[in-house]
């Protein structure tokens, strides 16, 4: 962008905690419920914006169906209670949703087009599960090898990726146990304060004495997965599940490398931005959070899709200006532990500045929802921490990398 007119400045960001779908906290919560909490939450940080002056809403949704179908970033921003001239769409890059989100609500306001404007990212895996209820692939998918990888699973793709890029079941492991130690720490240390908006969320159960219904109320102020029985010796138990030999008798004897235990979990969540130009932060009294700086996207071969980031990330670095060694914060998804460690082998990264509060292993990948949710992390730990540049990337699904870089200002 070096012929923008404006920046575009990062005024309120946060995120619901992160709920383990199926019997986790939210898996009664729809995502548009997660959303419009979100976005209250942002709106609460910027109390003297006009809402008026918001020109759209994009959010990041990876399988907008069911309950997150009939164009939900429309319907979050009315029930909101936002006026019904802001707009809303929903925008679907698989997990790179939400940054993708960040991306077009900044570019409209660098080039002139809006000076306010919403980024937000939603996913309720409890209730729209992984690719969706439905999936149906053209039949010329399978027609040519080169394009079968589009149907792998992910967890496929992330063993083709572990023994291309000879990452060893003990480092994938390893990495896992260290997300869960980071993230337990941040949690016992409030590092996420800054950046969750609590939920409140009622369960209903029967009454089997009289019928009634039994109302539990409770807020969920910290993301769930996390857990502090997670071990080294626990973790190298797990079988894999993506990629297996079979005995004489066709029975699965598990001799790949990727698990349940060194995967991203799926979950429940949302995230939201607001984003303003410098004449609304004036306008406004605003005060920015971070600046958007680049954001790049590139495709790679579909069946090794978790290597996306190596080439996303070196094409926002140019973009930007900036070396990988100016990066003081780096949230990489950790779509699968194999993934994370070919990508950071392969650009020599420096492993504190990734993931210092661990990643979406101990912390959940609510898909569409997740560059939303770890652009809010970036935006508050630069703040928390006084750096200057963070970054948020991830692999995607069908090949392809994204890399946003943020600035405090």
């Amino acid at each position: 962008m070096t012929k923008q007119v404006q920046d575009a400045d990062i005024v309120a960001a946060t995120r619901t905690p992160i709920g383990n779908p199926g019997r986790g906290v939210f898996r009664n919560l729809r995502s548009d419920d997660l959303l419009v909490a979100a976005i209250h939450g942002a709106l609460k940080q910027v109390p003297t914006l006009d809402p008026k002056a918001i020109e759209d809403a994009i959010v990041g949704c990876a399988m907008p169906e069911g309950v997150q179908g009939l164009n939900m970033g429309r319907i979050a921003v009315l029930l909101a209670g936002l006026p019904s001239g802001v707009g809303g769409v929903t925008v679907n890059r698989f997990c790179a949703s939400g940054l993708t989100a960040v991306q077009m609500a900044a570019d409209r306001i660098r080039v002139g087009e809006a000076d306010v404007m919403i980024a937000a990212g939603a996913e309720s895996m409890s209730m729209v599960p992984m690719s969706g209820h439905t999936p149906s692939f053209n039949p010329a998918v399978f027609a040519n090898d080169e394009n079968i990888g589009i149907a792998y699973g992910m967890g496929l793709t992330a063993e083709k990726v572990a023994a291309q890029w000879k990452v060893s079941r003990e480092a994938q492991d390893e990495f896992a146990l260290q997300s869960h130690l980071k993230a337990l720490k941040a949690q016992a240390d409030g590092e996420f304060a800054d950046e969750i908006t609590p939920i409140d969320v009622v369960d209903r159960s029967p009454n089997l004495d009289d019928g009634s219904t039994i109302l539990t109320r409770k807020t969920v102020s910290l993301d769930e997965g996390p857990r502090k029985d997670t071990s080294a010796e626990g973790l190298a138990k797990l079988r894999a599940v993506f990629a297996a030999s079979r005995d004489a008798g066709g029975k699965a004897t598990g001799m790949g490398s990727v698990t349940a235990g060194n995967s991203s979990q799926t979950s429940d969540g949302a995230g939201c931005l607001i984003l303003a130009s410098e004449r609304a932060v004036k306008q406004f009294g605003l005060q920015p959070l971070a600046r958007f700086v680049s954001y790049a996207i590139k495709g790679v071969p579909p069946q090794i899709m978790g290597i996306g980031p190596i080439e996303a990330i070196p094409a926002a670095l140019k973009l930007a200006g900036l070396t990988k060694d100016q990066l003081d914060w780096i949230e990489l998804n950790e779509a699968f532990a194999a993934q994370a460690l070919a990508v950071l082998n392969t650009l020599d990264i420096a492993r504190a500045r990734v993931n210092p509060m661990g990643g979406a292993i101990a912390l959940g990948h609510p898909l569409g929802a997740t560059g939303a949710i770890r652009a809010a992390t970036v935006v508050h730990a630069l703040r928390r921490h006084n750096l200057k540049y963070g970054m948020v990337t991830m692999c995607v699904g069908t090949g392809q990398g994204a890399a946003g870089i943020f600035e405090r200002v």
